[in-house]
């Protein structure tokens, strides 16, 4: 099990792919509670800053914000 440090600093380079968890095989009840819904994600995706999308290896950081997507699509579709 790795920490929350280990899981930010994975190298997209050199990652094993076959140890990621192709987001695409996640499946989250939709009615479950919010706090279920996010355990069972971490469960399944294992490390959400380094998964992958088919053969894509994908990699995300986290804003300390609370500023939500929808907010941030919304500034920027104003500003365009």
């Amino acid at each position: 099990m790795m920490t929350a440090e280990e899981m930010k600093t994975v190298d997209i380079r050199t990652v094993n792919r076959d140890e990621l968890v192709d987001i695409r095989d996640v499946v989250i009840d939709q009615d479950a509670p919010k706090e279920e819904k996010i355990k069972s994600f971490m469960r399944q995706i294992r490390n959400p800053y380094c998964f992958k999308v088919g053969n894509v290896v994908v990699k995300t950081t986290f804003a300390d914000t609370d500023a939500t997507l929808d907010d941030r699509l919304e500034h920027y579709l104003r500003n365009k």
